[in-house]
């Protein structure tokens, strides 16, 4: 192909431009998974939100038609027609009739199923906005707990370097024949190398539990793309790796959880009676307690009006005949109301008291939902700081301690091996606190239903 040519120019630049969109896909995939993009990926992904968009749309669609009257009826019909003849004009009574009927509620009942209608309706934002929290406490934790095993597995692996370190330092002490080195010590460095990769495999094990666990969430089921998602690198998420930041949330009442003086249990209700699911219970009790409004309703009477108008022939002489214009009242009169009405007020008042006390559990449940976390947050900050500031240090003098006295044979390496473990798993456990004090602060932080995800330090 002659490179002056427009179509060797256009190839030209038809493979740069697909070589860019492959090296930034290759590259967008590769980015590995935040912990505020999991969490934002979810919340857009979850059908349960766009189902209760679809609820408030049709209650709200449902209060409009609450509050229009009932459609007339219409009537049509022959009466007093002769039936030896079946002559229209035959009888002065026989009539071609039209007639028209309309009911209306009682009292101000269509009204209140309106005003009842709307207050469902009014229930689902707030439930969307308590759905998007707890989702964000199950996003949040799934990928703090891969974020553990990631990290664990990761100390393991920096680990196993040392141990076949010092599995090449004991054959050496071995074959030289100097030293205190026994053929005991070369067998135990390997079986310690044997069960760092025991406990990888189970880490491993662990991590593509909570991968499909995190799939699901991240995941972007629908009706549409159900059939083609796999060749979409979006429902992949859950299998990129999670970024080597841990995030550092802040507390949305941090005053609160490090006050001298702890709250009243009345004060703290106070403050929990402003959360989305207690929120959405008070439209809940406002909602049915319009049942007993309208069971107040059925104590009038209903009303209705009807006119018709009748058509008569003429007679067999010719003579002409007036027609009949009808109108007239028609209503109920509710006497008996001791097994109707009466019963069904007293059931309306008793299921509005149900539900408040269904209020009631639930601000307990977070009242104690608060306590338990508050005072694991608070056991937590003080073994974080134990290990931080004594514990990892000691650890690790005792670990060098061991290897410079081996390594000088005045020591055991029974004791170095088991001085390395210790200090592997103590950096396990460090970071296994670590996690878990961003997971309770996840928690606090939906009891206060403020901003649930914070900024992450180090994370765009």
């Amino acid at each position: 192909m002659n490179k002056s040519s427009p179509l060797y120019s256009g190839f030209a630049v038809f493979t740069a431009l697909l070589t860019i969109f492959i090296i930034n896909n290759s590259y967008a995939e590769s980015q590995p998974l935040g912990f505020a993009q999991a969490i934002k990926v979810a919340q857009e992904n979850d059908p349960w939100l766009a189902g209760s968009r679809h609820k408030q749309q049709s209650l709200e669609s449902l209060s409009h038609a609450a509050n229009t009257l009932p459609d007339p009826k219409v009537s049509i019909a022959f009466a007093n027609l002769p039936t030896d003849s079946f002559d229209f004009s035959q009888e002065r009574m026989t009539q071609f009739k039209v007639g028209v009927s309309q009911m209306f509620a009682r009292g101000d009942s269509l009204a209140i199923k309106n005003k009842q209608l709307k207050l469902q309706s009014q229930q689902q934002p707030l439930q969307r906005q308590d759905r998007q929290s707890k989702v964000a406490v199950t996003v949040g934790s799934l990928w703090l707990d891969l974020y553990r095993i990631q990290q664990s597995i990761s100390l393991i692996e920096q680990n196993r370097s040392l141990f076949e370190q010092l599995s090449e330092l004991v054959e050496a002490s071995y074959g030289s024949g100097l030293g205190k080195t026994r053929q005991y010590d070369i067998v135990r460095a390997q079986l310690e190398l044997t069960r760092l990769e025991d406990r990888l495999n189970q880490l491993k094990l662990e991590q593509n539990r909570y991968q499909g666990m995190l799939k699901q969430w991240l995941s972007d089921f629908s009706f549409e793309n159900i059939s083609t998602m796999a060749a979409d690198s979006k429902h992949n998420l859950a299998t990129q790796p999670i970024s080597s930041e841990l995030p550092q949330l802040t507390l949305i009442k941090k005053s609160i959880i490090y006050h001298k003086k702890a709250l009243k249990a009345e004060q703290l209700a106070l403050l929990l009676a402003a959360h989305p699911s207690v929120l959405a219970m008070d439209k809940k009790i406002a909602a049915t307690r319009k049942n007993i409004d309208l069971a107040e309703q059925k104590y009038q009477p209903q009303w209705g009006v009807n006119a018709s108008y009748s058509y008569r022939a003429d007679d067999q002489m010719g003579n002409s005949r007036a027609d009949l214009f009808s109108l007239g009242v028609v209503f109920d009169v509710p006497l008996f109301t001791n097994n109707r009405q009466d019963n069904e007020v007293k059931s309306a008042v008793s299921k509005t008291e149900a539900i408040k006390t269904e209020k009631l559990l639930l601000i307990r449940q977070l009242i104690s939902a608060f306590a338990s976390a508050k005072g694991r947050l608070l056991r937590l900050n003080e073994r974080q700081a134990l290990y931080q500031e004594r514990l990892l240090p000691q650890i690790h003098d005792q670990a060098q301690a061991s290897l410079t006295a081996y390594t000088n044979d005045d020591g055991d390496f029974a004791e170095v091996v088991r001085a390395r473990i210790a200090e592997l798993n103590a950096q396990i456990d460090f970071l296994a606190i670590n996690v878990q004090q961003q997971k309770i602060i996840l928690e606090i932080n939906y009891l206060f239903a403020g901003s649930i995800v914070p900024s992450p330090k180090g994370e765009s």
